[in-house]
């Protein structure tokens, strides 16, 4: 089925104290089939690991850039579900979006994922590793993208699908490529998909933030009628000794200004070396987004990227720091980053 006979879904974004003008964005998702963006504010979600994983090494372009949801060898880890559940009850609520990673060659969902798919209607992120560009696009693994297209179908609920994050980056250039033959694995993919008529996708591209300064992401995007959201991994890194949210995001942001697409932050996180500046960074964070064109941001609550154990500056896991705690909660409490109006619990 041809991108063109896919549903449009038109809509227009709500602005906070009449600040800039108001958007139009629009989506190829199937507007109660697929995840579409909230008419006014934003979807608040988390990258929550499993208690007792150990933190996974950071992508290189010989590696996944990717982080099991259940780590072998962490016999002491509950659930992905129970670890998300623990995490709403400190922000006193319910999340919107939970994001979980897999392997291209992982199968998915997961039972992880699947109990948070029958349960209280959180949207699920399925962030997706990719693999060869030139051999995708070759057919070299189309049985198995059949396969994962049929699996995603066959849940019958709306999901996120994030593949190939930070296709930017330099350690991934012996997979990706290039622009061009991103753009070209990425429509391979989708092709398959819309054969498979799974209409319950909305697809997010998602480079990183610095792609947009010192790399030129922009030369990836594969087009308006081929993306649903439009993403960007917005850590701070670790050569900063501190940096605002609106510093890391000012290139993409002014970039996206000129896609009439919806904005999702997938991946942002307070480094702990911040110390008592954090609960400030967050702060701050949540002016920064809310920009009537952001509909989703997504907390990175995990210490995984640390490149060892005294690296504090790649960990951002906001567990056993009441002050973070707290200011996460007065973010994700605000009602601009719970537009369905889920209820919230008093205290922290």
């Amino acid at each position: 089925m041809p991108v063109a006979a896919l549903a449009v879904l038109a809509l227009t974004a709500g602005c906070t104290d009449g600040a800039g003008a108001t958007p139009t964005i629009t989506t190829t998702a199937r507007a109660g089939v697929a995840p579409v963006p909230p008419g006014q504010g934003a979807y608040f979600g988390a990258w929550v690991p499993p208690s007792g994983a150990e933190p996974a090494p950071r992508a290189t372009g010989s590696a996944s850039p990717t982080r099991s949801a259940s780590p072998s060898g962490a016999a002491s880890a509950r659930s992905v579900p129970e670890q998300v559940r623990d995490f709403e009850r400190d922000l006193g609520r319910r999340l919107d979006i939970v994001q979980n990673y897999r392997g291209w060659k992982s199968a998915f969902p997961s039972r992880e994922d699947s109990a948070l798919l029958g349960g209280d209607n959180r949207y699920l992120l399925l962030t997706w590793a990719g693999a060869d560009t030139k051999e995708i696009v070759a057919g070299e693994h189309d049985a198995l993208i059949r396969e994962r297209a049929r699996a995603i179908r066959a849940t019958g609920k709306p999901i996120f699908l994030r593949w190939q994050r930070d296709m930017d980056k330099e350690g991934l250039r012996d997979r990706v490529h290039g622009p061009a033959e991103f753009i070209a694995a990425w429509k391979h993919i989708r092709q398959i998909f819309q054969r498979e008529k799974v209409d319950n996708v909305a697809w997010v591209w998602c480079p990183t933030a610095g792609g947009f300064g010192s790399r030129n992401a922009p030369s990836y995007y594969p087009g308006d009628d081929q993306v649903d959201w439009i993403c960007v991994d917005a850590q701070p890194g670790g050569d900063h000794d501190y940096r605002d949210l609106s510093e890391t995001l000012k290139l993409f942001l002014e970039w996206a200004d000129d896609r009439p697409k919806p904005i999702m932050v997938a991946e942002f996180g307070v480094p702990r070396s911040y110390g008592a500046r954090r609960a400030e960074w967050l702060r701050k964070a949540a002016e920064t987004l809310q920009n009537p064109q952001v509909k989703a941001v997504v907390y990175f609550n995990s210490d995984e990227q640390a490149e060892e154990p005294r690296d504090e500056r790649r960990r951002y896991s906001v567990t056993d720091d009441k002050r973070a705690v707290s200011a996460l909660r007065e973010l994700a409490t605000t009602p601009y980053f719970n537009p369905q109006n889920l209820p919230v619990t008093s205290g922290g």
